[in-house]
């Protein structure tokens, strides 16, 4: 199935329904009273968490959705039904955005949560309610109000407590499938990986972490080049960012300019990404001997004024893996704990993720308007081109 993790879609609540204007007529009742109804209230829009799902390509062929509108009411002082509610599924981790103003609507993060999008609109009233001892018999009722429509965005970005960083070829799918049960492709050339790929690792009977693997960035990635710029967004809702390292390049770069590009990339698309918990990873030991190990850990802890957690690992082999899986449950124990004990890190940990997910949407947005002026120019260029050149015609 294609991966889609955009979508553009249009919404319309229902209209609520108009009140009706009726008098009692029975035999023997000359003058009954007013007994129109209420109408019924107009179906709203709302998404729905749904764990089945993990792309949204379904709202890429179908982009209009309306709700049921509420019927009109009926004499006999009945009511008009109400319009059902329209439930569109969507993957968690699914953020709602109003593409015209930009407004946040909410996040999709739990199966089953809904998040209303589209408010229906409201009954009109019959002429039952207009009565009174002053007017006893009222000609007036009210319309149902409109639903609301708007143009909805609807971002994607996975669930995962763990999100694997580093250049193509790193080992970021080797490692996956290392230490969980997923079955990314792997390949000896570049860009192997073209979508996000989810894997549980299973450290003990009941304690598990979900590991994100995104396509590997490249020079250039926070500027549009290769498949960076579209995927790092998956990258902030991760607690812990591993930061795999090729000891061993095939071709023969050198590792530690390797390490500073990727950690480049990431500040200049995120400031706030780039400041999350990071720990280094240096793979493919196995190719190595002892002495060229701890060479180039060192050229890499110097290059990058490295202070945090360095991890030795061989992910085809599964050297130390098992201690690195360990160590990241237990970081991610201990965060969790942490949030629920303390409410103001629970605030800042939210204005975060908040502030991560603003960063991306707007690079984004710039990178998506810069090219959309350099085709104008182009263009124009073209035109101008064009209207110079000389045409000369032979018979």
């Amino acid at each position: 199935m294609k991966f889609v993790d955009e979508a553009t879609i249009e919404v319309s609540a229902g209209n609520g329904g108009n009140g009706c204007v009726s008098f009692r007529r029975e035999k023997f009742v000359p003058k009954g009273g007013p007994d129109g109804g209420d109408g019924g209230d107009g179906g709203s829009v709302m998404l729905e968490g749904d764990d089945t799902l993990n792309t949204m390509v379904d709202y890429r062929y179908t982009r209009r959705f309306r709700a049921d509108n509420g019927e009109a009411g009926r004499g006999r002082n009945c009511s008009g039904k109400s319009g059902a509610d329209l439930i569109l599924p969507v993957p968690l981790g699914t953020t709602g955005l109003d593409e015209d103003s930009g407004e946040v609507l909410g996040d999709i993060r739990e199966a089953g949560e809904r998040l209303l999008v589209a408010q229906g609109g409201f009954h009109g009233l019959g002429n039952t309610r207009y009565k009174s001892s002053v007017n006893r018999a009222p000609r007036q009722s009210s319309p149902g109000t409109e639903g609301e429509s708007r143009k909805l965005k609807l971002e994607l970005k996975v669930l995962a407590d763990v999100g694997l960083l580093g250049l193509p070829n790193a080992g970021k799918s080797t490692l996956i499938r290392a230490v969980s049960a997923a079955t990314p492709k792997v390949a000896d050339y570049p860009f192997t990986t073209l979508i996000p790929s989810l894997g549980v690792v299973k450290v003990d009977a009941h304690r598990s972490f979900v590991v994100a693997d995104v396509p590997g960035l490249t020079e250039g990635a926070s500027e549009g080049a290769g498949l960076g710029f579209r995927f790092l967004k998956h990258l902030t809702r991760n607690r812990v960012l591993l930061h795999l390292v090729d000891v061993a390049p095939i071709d023969g770069s050198d590792p530690a300019e390797a390490a500073c590009a990727v950690i480049r990339e990431l500040e200049r698309f995120s400031p706030t990404l780039a400041a999350r918990p990071r720990w280094l990873v240096l793979n493919k030991i196995d190719l190595l001997d002892e002495a060229d190990i701890g060479a180039c850990r060192e050229r890499i802890v110097a290059a990058l004024d490295w202070k945090g957690p360095v991890y030795e690992i061989s992910a085809v082999s599964g050297q130390h893996t098992n201690a690195l899986c360990g160590d990241l449950m237990t970081c991610l124990e201990t965060q969790v704990e942490s949030l629920r004990s303390d409410s103001d890190a629970a605030a800042a940990e939210q204005l975060a993720q908040e502030q991560m997910q603003q960063e991306a949407r707007e690079r984004i947005a710039s990178l998506k308007a810069a090219r959309a002026a350099a085709r104008g120019r182009a263009k124009e260029g073209l035109d101008e081109d064009d209207d110079e050149i000389e045409v000369e015609y032979r018979h």
